[in-house]
């Protein structure tokens, strides 16, 4: 198999052929990296430009439609001829002159005949990959179309023979007499970034790994399973659980957040950590008696630096009857066996409360030091201003601290819950 796609008339610029490229690897990339995709075709002498979702297997692209709509009409039979582009926006240029400002882009346009797929298996095959477009997996994580939704749906196949690549990827390009011009010139790149999920009312699944945006380790949901609990993604399942749990002030008092008193309250702050599990700044979990099933607290990493590999551990709350077992030192000894041995932290810290001497002596007898203190750190709920006590624990220090953890839970030992 050729490394490149063969060059036609169709696919030959008339300028900036520099901008070129043939290669099979660069439409492959772009394509897959692509969502924003434009299908043109004819219809009765007319243009007409349709949005669409695509997906690259192999050789050929499918492309998904309407088998009502007027690409899916045309194509009946022997197919339709089309143009499809799919284009990547990187960076936009400002030039000292109005001509010269331009785009940094990586763009694939195809040409060729879309063939409708008619083969039932086949056509599967090809929904499948194209909801796996848009999260790998997810097509498992779904229910497949029914008989009459796969009539109602036109799939069609276009192969990649006719492709080519053009792209900018450089800088201002102004005149030699334009450089002398006051004019701010340069680059302002553009990147495609994705939001918090926002979960459908009744749904109690976490936001799956797989979903675009939730790609860093750092922030990958994962279940830590131990003896005394079980550390599982959040997710609104766990709602009523915590409400339940957690419904008594004392153990909310020294975070810097009112305690949910109703069911929409607890799921709004569930939604909150969701999206700054999202921001890439906190993963959170439900923490879980293994034997029972029930939920009896929350805990996460936040803060998350993989630059620096470093990372908090806090927002850990358990309810009361769940003080003083082996709950919070196992809890803690399986994050800090993640983030140290999983992730290759380099450092783990903890912020508490200065008036939270519970949490301090918990946290010490995890083997962190305390490093200092940050003055008028946050607002408390009340309103007044929290100085907060850092601790922190070393990839140097951690073998040690592994050794007396694991120790301590073989023979039974606990420490308090950290409200931390």
């Amino acid at each position: 198999m050729s490394d490149t796609y063969a060059q036609t008339d169709r696919t030959t610029a008339t300028r900036y052929r520099n901008r070129m490229s043939y290669d099979r690897q660069a439409v492959h990339a772009i394509l897959d990296e692509g969502y924003d995709c434009s299908v043109a075709f004819v219809v009765d002498g007319e243009p007409r430009l349709l949005p669409t979702l695509h997906v690259r297997v192999g050789d050929t692209l499918f492309l998904h439609g309407s088998s009502g709509g007027r690409m899916g009409l045309t194509a009946r039979g022997d197919g339709v001829r089309v143009c499809v582009s799919v284009t990547l926006l990187d960076g936009i240029v400002y030039a000292r002159s109005q001509t010269n400002h331009s785009a940094n882009y990586r763009s694939v346009v195809v040409h060729g005949v879309a063939r409708p797929v008619t083969d039932t298996d086949a056509k599967l095959a090809a929904m499948s990959a194209l909801t796996d477009k848009v999260g790998t997996g997810r097509a498992a994580d779904s229910r497949p179309p029914s008989k009459q939704e796969l009539a109602q749906t036109a799939v069609l196949a276009l192969s990649l023979k006719e492709a080519a690549v053009k792209a900018r990827g450089h800088g201002v390009a102004d005149e030699a007499d334009d450089l002398s011009l006051p004019h701010w010139a340069g680059v302002l790149p553009v990147t495609r970034t994705f939001g918090p999920p926002q979960t459908d009312l009744g749904v109690t699944a976490a936001p799956p790994a797989y979903l675009p945006g939730g790609g860093s380790p750092w922030v990958k949901p994962v279940v830590l399973e131990g003896r005394h609990v079980r550390l599982e993604p959040l997710a609104h399942a766990h709602v009523d659980g915590l409400l339940d749990a957690l419904a008594d002030d004392e153990v909310w008092r020294y975070l810097p957040t009112l305690p949910p008193r109703t069911h929409e309250q607890m799921a709004e702050h569930v939604n909150d950590l969701h999206r700054r599990q999202w921001a890439g700044f906190q993963l959170p979990w439900a923490q879980i008696e293994p034997a029972t099933g029930t939920v009896i607290g929350l805990t996460s990493y936040h803060d998350i630096d993989p630059v620096n590999r470093s990372l908090g551990i806090g927002h850990t709350v358990v309810g009361r009857r769940w003080w003083r077992t082996g709950v919070n030192t196992e809890a803690k000894l399986m994050l800090l066996e993640h983030a140290f041995e999983t992730l290759g932290a380099e450092k783990v810290f903890w912020y508490t409360d200065i008036r939270n001497d519970r949490s301090q002596q918990a946290i010490a007898r995890l083997g962190a030091t305390r490093d200092g203190m940050i003055r008028k750190q946050r607002l408390r709920p009340d309103g007044t201003w929290r100085d907060t006590v850092v601790f922190a624990m070393t990839s140097e220090e951690w073998p040690a601290a592994a050794t007396r953890l694991r120790e301590r839970l073989a023979v039974g030992g606990s420490a308090a819950m950290t409200n931390a």
